[in-house]
């Protein structure tokens, strides 16, 4: 163990960032995330999911720049944003990792700030997740509607209290993370997902800046049939129990009065 009680090698934070063609943001967001985060012990792991665009080539110069910071890796095929965060997540060493897109709307400067506020003071408890709700929106009054209205629905069937499932930005404690089960799309539904493993869900606002390259990759159409069908399995998901917690695990969850 390390002097301050962590594992050999692990790290406070990893940043873990989906790429799907995002030429134009990769450097610009990654120096972004360099400055915010230079009093940490960082990494930033960069998924990138099969881009046919400059966001490889930009990835690699921008480990090139920081070869010990940045982590890469390349799908052969696309597989979509959950398939890129589970492979991200299998290269991670922080406590905690910090879920972002890669078109640069969310703000690294959050988590500057609610690192202080929260994580860094400890005494976190059963604290899984740390969920961003957008301050403003930057969509079209149509998208707007469609989330509140999708939300809703949620909220309604999966009880997760969450507001906001469509903000890309996320804290996790990494353990939660790796607790969770695999399906395509599950990264809208991780405040239901960490609160049926056991660990705690608290919402904070954050900023909500708009796209500062390419277009959105989420149309109307193709998030309605999948976000249905997610749904009635996400509803059958959290009625099948929790896992059991031992006692003897240096576990948060193992005592109910945190």
């Amino acid at each position: 163990m390390t002097p301050d009680g962590r594992p050999p090698g692990q790290r406070d934070l990893s940043v873990l960032i989906p790429f799907f063609n995002e030429e134009g943001n990769v450097i610009p967001l990654l120096d972004e995330v360099h400055e915010a985060l230079a009093h940490l012990d960082y990494e930033i792991v960069c998924v990138n999911d099969c881009s046919a665009d400059a966001t490889g080539a930009e990835l690699a110069e921008a480990q090139a720049r920081h070869p010990d910071r940045v982590i890469i890796r390349t799908h052969v095929r696309r597989a979509g944003k959950s398939a890129a965060l589970m492979t991200g997540l299998r290269a991670v060493s922080g406590r905690w990792t910090q879920l972002i897109d890669g078109d640069g709307q969310n703000d690294i400067a959050d988590t500057k700030r609610l690192w202080a506020e929260i994580i860094a003071p400890g005494n976190t408890g059963k604290l899984g997740l740390i969920a961003g709700k957008r301050n403003s929106r930057n969509d079209s009054g149509f998208k707007w509607l469609q989330s509140r209205v999708a939300n809703g629905i949620r909220r309604f069937m999966l009880r997760d209290d969450a507001t906001d499932t469509g903000c890309g930005w996320k804290l996790m404690r990494t353990d939660a993370f790796r607790e969770l089960p695999y399906f395509a799309s599950m990264h809208r539904f991780l405040p239901a997902l960490i609160k049926r493993a056991g660990w705690e869900v608290r919402e904070e606002l954050v900023n909500d800046r708009r796209r500062w390259h390419g277009s959105s990759k989420y149309g109307f159409l193709g998030r309605l049939g999948a976000g249905i069908a997610d749904l009635i399995g996400m509803f059958w998901l959290v009625r099948r129990g929790k896992p059991g917690i031992a006692a003897e695990w240096d576990d948060p969850r193992a005592d109910d009065r945190k």
